[in-house]
């Protein structure tokens, strides 16, 4: 089952970038929850560290288009370093003002500036194996590979976030986030010889005019890549509340590592099989299981159930993501592939801060459990957009 990974990661410089993205991807499973966790602490406030998390997270996705252009436009040794050094400066300051009560518009402030500063570094990695390999099927293969390792990233983050934050400090976490995914982004943005030439068309050239962008094909992915976000942003909120009520606050991180534990087991697998079923119709099905599997949450009063059925839930994460990053790289222009994928992403940016920031108002006023109605409204909405534009891909196909 591995000898597909084998070869992709055969291919030279391989290693070494998707090592380098790894470790500045840390971040993105890092800031949102370190955001939670400090001005929950400083405010005593879901409500309020859910719209700080939110302001970083919309700010995230409406700028990742535009990260995406610029990477396409002037190449990523040119345009990694420069916003990670921004994103760094942004993310000191909203713990800063956090921390010495600057107010309220200072902290949403600074973290919007830290959200639409933060590179692209998913879009950027999968645009260079796009690059690096010429067979389709070796592609999908390497594109669920950084699903695995952006799962191993959530495994990693949320622990060491929670643990940081409450074994330490509250800025540790926040801190730790920065250095990584200044490291990270440096070095990858230090490996010219495996990065896609700016404005690359797919013939290994420079051309100067840009391929259209296949807004049919793109646009009803992001939407059902809001509902995805959603189901993200509400339960990373909501699994810290529940931990507090049962008293075991610390445990928020290692829950949200078995969620994505399950995601990253299920999505070893998903990507060494050679599926039957079209990507576009996995995207549908897979939002609407991940929205069904957090039913039971709503009645969970154990720590240890609610571990399991997260383990479980997360199956249905890395599928659906491989599904969406396989039509995206199937349908979008190799000259504007890393603004397709970062337009994905704004998806699931958008769809996190809205689904964040509800469930902090439902904790708030209800706890924790009523909260996973959510991400539960959230995957069963998804799957409907899905359904109802039977047209994820091109005008005339539609889902089964």
């Amino acid at each position: 089952m591995l000898t597909p990974y084998r070869r992709v990661l055969a291919t030279p410089g391989a290693v070494r970038f998707s090592l380098s993205a790894f470790v500045g991807r840390l971040p993105i499973s890092m800031i949102s929850l370190g955001i939670v966790l400090l001005v929950e602490g400083a405010t005593g406030s879901y409500a309020t560290a859910g719209t700080v998390a939110s302001a970083y997270l919309l700010a995230n996705a409406f700028f990742a288009i535009v990260h995406g252009r610029l990477v396409d436009r002037f190449g990523q040794a040119t345009v990694l370093p420069l916003a990670q050094g921004l994103f760094t400066g942004a993310l000191a300051l909203m713990a800063w003002a956090a921390q010495d009560d600057w107010g309220s518009l200072a902290v949403h402030g600074f973290a919007a500036l830290a959200g639409a500063t933060l590179p692209q570094l998913g879009a950027c990695v999968r645009a260079r194996w796009s690059w690096v390999l010429e067979e389709p099927r070796q592609v999908q293969t390497a594109y669920a590979f950084e699903s695995v390792v952006d799962e191993v990233v959530f495994v990693t983050g949320p622990t060491l976030v929670t643990f940081l934050a409450t074994a330490w400090h509250p800025v540790a976490g926040l801190a730790v986030a920065g250095a990584t995914g200044l490291v990270g982004a440096i070095t990858l943005a230090a490996q010219r010889g495996t990065q896609p030439p700016a404005r690359w068309d797919g013939s290994r050239t420079d051309v100067g005019e840009r391929p259209p962008m296949p807004w049919l094909v793109v646009v009803p992915l992001a939407v059902v890549c809001v509902a995805l976000g959603a189901v993200f942003g509400s339960v990373e909120v909501i699994t810290v509340a529940f931990s507090e009520e049962q008293g075991a606050k610390a445990w928020a991180g290692p829950l949200l590592a078995l969620w994505a534990i399950g995601s990253l087991s299920a999505g070893v697998v998903s990507g060494a099989i050679n599926w039957r079923t079209p990507p576009e119709s996995r995207v549908g099905w897979g939002v609407l299981a991940l929205g069904l599997a957090t039913a039971p949450l709503l009645l969970v009063d154990s720590m240890w159930l609610m571990g399991v059925l997260l383990l479980l839930g997360g199956m249905a994460i890395a599928p659906t993501l491989i599904a969406t990053m396989s039509v995206v790289e199937r349908e979008v222009p190799t000259g504007r592939l890393t603004e397709g994928m970062a337009i994905v992403h704004t998806g699931l940016g958008i769809g996190i801060a809205p689904g964040a920031a509800l469930a902090g108002m439902l904790i708030d006023e209800h706890g924790a459990n009523p909260a996973y109605v959510v991400p539960l409204a959230a995957g069963v909405l998804g799957f409907a957009a899905a359904w109802c534009g039977r047209r994820i891909v091109t005008g005339s196909r539609a889902m089964p």
